[in-house]
């Protein structure tokens, strides 16, 4: 048999992120510093505190993230809820691939939510009410 060469693996890092519906993955590799959601770009992410929202991470670890792909997939929820999800997700996967300490502290002196989960759900519909969750009848004593 002919000698079989060590394969070296290439590092790559996992997390991910959930906010209401959503749910972020992201995965970070050796690269360039580029950042995708849903394979698109995310410098063109309309609107622009929603894409400012999601590089929130990326900014805080300046030279950290120039030299890390990340790719995001996300789904389920509104944009809004995918903008959070996605954010948790980049911080959380630049903590894993990067295993600094003094990132992870700065996140969390900067905004928890980059680190911690917001687990807040909507309420569900009660039977024999209109609508909402807590919306009854209104009721008139004449």
């Amino acid at each position: 048999m002919a000698d079989k060469k060590p394969v070296k693996k290439e590092t790559i890092a996992n997390a991910s992120g959930k906010r209401k519906r959503a749910i972020a993955r992201a995965t970070a590799k050796k690269g360039t510093g580029i950042v995708k959601i849903n394979n698109k770009p995310v410098e063109l992410i309309d609107p622009i505190t929603t894409r400012l929202r999601i590089q929130e991470p990326v900014l805080l670890a300046e030279d950290l993230a120039k030299n890390v792909n990340i790719h995001v997939n996300v789904t389920g929820g509104g944009w809004s809820s995918q903008a959070e999800a996605s954010r948790l997700a980049i911080a959380k996967v630049l903590i894993e691939f990067t295993k600094s300490a003094e990132l992870k502290k700065k996140y969390l002196d900067y905004d928890r939510h980059l680190l911690v989960a917001d687990t807040r759900y909507k309420e569900a519909k009660k039977p024999g009410t209109h609508g909402h969750a807590r919306k009854k009848r209104q009721l008139s004593f004449r």
